[in-house]
């Protein structure tokens, strides 16, 4: 069985390396991005698996990649969980409206991430 590709967003590098290692110790493959343009190119181009999305981010912010990916049929079925220190009633009525797949805070435990995951792209 091939592993399942994650598409990690951040542009914080010290948090993308420490995800990303952790990832891999579980068997995933990790594409990253720090931007939300090279986000939705890459997403567009690989179609990975799951994609964890950081709502801060430069050029395009996190909200604008989760809804264009989500509107295009090719791709809405990739699930998206939205990662961000972004955490009011606010920011999750807009990752909902934006059809994200789920949502994670920072700071956040690494357990709970991997159930995320598992429970997103069933495996």
């Amino acid at each position: 069985m091939s592993k399942k590709r994650i598409l990690l967003v951040d542009d914080e590098t010290d948090l993308v390396e420490m995800v990303k290692f952790r990832l891999e110790a579980n068997d995933y493959e990790v594409l990253t991005a720090g931007d939300g343009q090279a986000a939705l190119e890459i997403a567009r181009k690989e179609r990975p698996d799951l994609i964890i999305l950081d709502v801060m981010l430069p050029k395009m912010d996190g909200y604008k990649v989760c809804s264009l990916l989500k509107k295009d049929t090719r791709y809405a079925n990739i699930p998206i969980m939205m990662f961000t220190a972004k955490a009011t009633e606010t920011d999750l009525k807009l990752g909902s409206e934006v059809r994200a797949d789920a949502y994670l805070t920072k700071p956040f435990e690494p357990k709970v991430l991997l159930e995320k995951i598992k429970e997103l792209i069933k495996g």
